[in-house]
């Protein structure tokens, strides 16, 4: 099992997606601190948010098999076409989700004064704006280029 573990800390396509998802959960955090003046847990692990960690993850794996198996090679496109889907579902499908609930939270305040109705509320944050999704996905190529570069180097 150790061995497992191992391999997995030295393949270099594995560590720039997990490790740019990781900055990104952080770098997330820190700026919704930034943005509200408290510290929320939930960022850490949350949807939704600046950067995209989901973009960050696929962009930064997408990136590493570029920079290692090139652009020809068939494990590039098929990172390509799963970032793609990734970062097309954070800035439309998600995002559209998240606007839809504030609207359904915010109807269910006003019903709530007007009648006997339970506290619901809908997550919100669930999408990225433009913006976002481009941090996320400048931050995934950055660590992959870093990481490879390390590499490289040992």
């Amino acid at each position: 099992m150790a061995d497992f573990f191992v391999a997995l800390g030295q393949n270099i396509v594995f560590m720039s997606a997990i490790t740019a998802w990781f900055l990104a959960q952080l770098l997330k955090t820190m700026t919704s601190y930034w943005k509200h003046g408290e510290f929320n847990l939930e960022r850490l692990v949350g949807a939704g948010g600046m950067p995209s960690s989901h973009t960050a993850l696929v962009v930064g794996l997408a990136s590493a098999v570029a920079l290692n198996d090139g652009l020809q090679s068939s494990l590039f496109g098929m990172a390509v076409v799963l970032a793609s889907i990734v970062m097309y579902d954070a800035a439309g499908v998600r995002r559209a989700a998240g606007k839809q609930a504030k609207v359904i939270n915010k109807l269910v305040r006003q019903l709530r004064v007007e009648h006997t109705l339970h506290d619901i509320r809908l997550k919100e944050l669930l999408g990225h704006t433009p913006l976002e999704v481009m941090a996320g996905a400048l931050l995934g190529f950055a660590v992959a280029y870093a990481l490879n570069k390390l590499m490289i180097i040992q």
